[in-house]
């Protein structure tokens, strides 16, 4: 029996998990998550909530800001939907982390990626807020739910991490190595440490988990929150979802494993959110205008600039990596800076913009084929990127062997 718990232990709650199964299984459990709560898997929102909140304790005045008017700034984190869910994500985040022993403080190596955090967290922030969305909105709920603003999002968020990765790559960005004589002491790992901490990582767990089941007694939703929320942050972090990395792998090196895994993903996704509306359920549709395609770029560029998406900075401050809590404040200070700008840029911007349904526009049956030919189209670009790329990178090689051997 010890044998056996050891194995499984190792394999499903040491090792990290396969990315396209665990972006698979995310899809699918978004999907429920509408189903159940009645609302969409998505973050940047509730981050603005906690900047409001920020600024009401110094005494700032809300009441006639726009943006807290259409996304509600009423009771606190521990009442709303969306924040026990994104509790549950850290929670779920900080136990899987510790299960795998891969929590360790980590500084940043130069005051530049400070700043690129900050920067590039709050250009990510104000792009999200200004479209109606992030990633998760986007790509795992908005094309779910047949929202066109997520696709115009989306193709300006490819653009996006395209400019951010030629930006990154400037001389400015390139931190000096530090050459130190001797060699370098590999420190061996802790058995006491590693076991302590899986223990402490299981406790966390069985606390959240318990919560969830508490809070259900008196909020069917706000537990079913809790608990996809500890779900969600356990796939993250085993499987180190990160968007920013799908985006940029495709343009450095021309990999899209992830890439590929998140279209899976969302592929699962519309067909549960698809069943949910043809019972009545009504989806999350936004303004499909500039706001969508702004807010894209500046998503795009901002978290390849800081380094990381929604779900990566998450993960990967609670594995103790402080350039990505520098991100998140980033995060939160964009999202409540959009909110300060909403009511002048909104009416411009957005409010004039149709909010578009493919379901509406072209049927049930259309828009369900409409949406799945549009992502087919997007995997059948990221496969030919990928080969292109490679092709490319072959073809350099053998010319740079050829002239070698001249």
């Amino acid at each position: 029996m010890q044998e056996i718990w050891q194995q499984f232990k190792q394999n499903y709650l040491v090792k990290f998990w396969n990315p396209t199964v665990a972006v698979v299984a995310a899809g699918l459990l978004s999907a429920y998550y509408f189903g159940l709560t009645g609302t969409y898997w998505a973050v940047t929102g509730e981050f603005t909530r906690w900047g409001g909140h920020v600024l009401q304790n110094l005494g700032v005045d809300l009441s006639d800001w726009g943006y807290y008017k259409l996304i509600g700034l009423q009771g606190t984190v521990l009442d709303r939907v969306d924040g026990v869910m994104i509790l549950g994500m850290f929670a779920g985040c900080i136990a899987a982390a510790l299960w795998a022993n891969n929590v360790k403080i980590r500084m940043p190596q130069n005051k530049i990626r400070i700043v690129q955090a900050l920067v590039g967290g709050a250009l990510a922030g104000f792009g999200a807020r200004l479209a109606m969305g992030c990633n998760l909105a986007s790509l795992f709920t908005g094309i779910p739910q047949f929202s066109v603003h997520a696709w115009f999002f989306t193709i300006a968020t490819a653009i996006g991490t395209y400019a951010g990765v030629r930006f990154t790559l400037l001389p400015i960005f390139r931190v000096p190595l530090k050459i130190t004589k001797g060699a370098t002491k590999v420190k061996e790992s802790n058995p006491n440490q590693a076991k302590f901490r899986f223990k402490l990582g299981v406790v966390i767990f069985i606390i959240y988990l318990l919560l969830s089941f508490y809070v259900m007694q008196n909020s069917m939703k706000l537990g079913f929150a809790m608990l996809f929320g500890l779900a969600f942050g356990l796939l993250i972090e085993r499987a180190q979802i990160c968007f920013t990395s799908a985006f940029r792998d495709l343009w450095v090196t021309g990999r899209a494993y992830m890439s590929k895994a998140i279209i899976y993903g969302m592929l699962i996704g519309t067909i549960g959110v698809f069943s949910y509306v043809q019972l009545g359920m009504n989806p999350k549709i936004m303004w499909a205008g500039p706001n969508a395609i702004i807010g894209g770029l500046l998503f795009g560029f901002g978290i390849v600039l800081a380094g990381g998406c929604e779900t990566g900075w998450m993960y990967r401050a609670m594995e103790g990596q402080v350039h990505f809590w520098w991100v998140g404040i980033g995060n939160v200070a964009g999202s409540t800076l959009l909110a300060y700008w909403w009511d002048d840029l909104a009416p411009v911007l957005a409010l004039d913009y149709e909010k578009i349904n493919l379901l509406k526009s072209f049927g049930a049956v259309g828009g369900l084929i409409v949406n799945y030919s549009l992502m087919i189209i997007c995997l059948v670009a990221v496969i030919w990127w990928e080969k292109r790329f490679l092709r490319k990178a072959k073809e350099r090689v053998a010319l740079t062997n050829t002239y070698t051997i001249r």
